[in-house]
């Protein structure tokens, strides 16, 4: 990105963004709530164009002009927005098949190739969630549900993965599992894109942290030069403290 402004109702979200994110690169985008983290996202999947302005260019995996549907299968997308999957029944195994024809679980005008079933079989044995194929998603965790999600949006072999705020709702448990499937995913590589609050989410496999704040970046380098209490203090606008223990960065109070 090169002088990227998004704007959404009328109001600049995003102010002149210049980025580079290298093919394989692990980053993890931080800030407060409202500061763009999302809005960055949409745009990087086209979801959200930039203004037109002198100056502004926009490349992803070196090509400007895409057919989106062929972009999305380039990257997989992994939200919070679960609702639709509890709105009827669909075991695990049909929302991660459902992730080839982007739709909400299956339908009966959709052709099911054997590649596509064997596909979604190694997904879901590769991420240890074979033991939940064939139940219910509103009967599942949040924990086995976030996997799902994962493995479906990894059904086309995405490139990168653009994760919003993973371990959202999450237990401790669960949280900890999620950390070990991202590590599982960032050592496989596949390059991960994540927004979060949460630092123990920056796994040690991520090296690069992206500060953002009113819609600008305010900071953009290695999280040992980032993940201080000085630079999380003034990000956020309150005092923090951190602890780093096994490759990990902790809020203490």
């Amino acid at each position: 990105m090169r002088r990227v402004s998004v704007a959404r109702a009328g109001q600049v979200v995003l102010h002149d963004l210049n980025l580079r994110i290298e093919a394989g690169e692990h980053v993890a985008i931080m800030g407060p709530n409202g500061s763009g983290k999302s809005t960055l996202i949409k745009t990087i999947t086209r979801e959200l164009y930039p203004m037109q302005q002198e100056g502004s260019y926009m490349s992803l995996f070196g090509q400007e002009g895409w057919d989106v549907s062929e972009l999305r299968s380039m990257l997989g997308i992994v939200n919070n927005d679960l609702a639709p999957f509890h709105s009827r029944p669909i075991t695990g195994r049909d929302a991660v098949l459902s992730g080839f024809f982007s739709s909400i679980g299956l339908w009966r005008h959709q052709k099911i190739k054997p590649e596509m079933r064997e596909k979604t079989r190694e997904l879901m044995e590769w991420l240890e969630i074979s033991h939940i194929a064939d139940r219910i998603v509103k009967e599942m965790s949040s924990g086995e549900l976030r996997r799902v999600m994962i493995a479906r949006a990894l059904v086309h072999d995405a490139r990168a993965l653009l994760l919003d705020e993973p371990s959202n709702s999450l237990d401790v448990s669960a949280q900890i599992e999620l950390r070990q499937t991202l590590s599982k995913l960032a050592q496989s590589g596949i390059a991960l894109l994540m927004i979060t609050h949460h630092l123990p989410d920056v796994i040690p496999d991520i090296d690069r942290v992206i500060f953002l704040r009113e819609g600008r970046i305010v900071g953009d380098g290695p999280k040992s030069k980032l993940l201080t209490p000085a630079k999380l203090g003034s990000l956020f606008g309150c005092p923090i403290h951190v602890i780093k223990q096994d490759g990990y960065y902790h809020l203490v109070s």
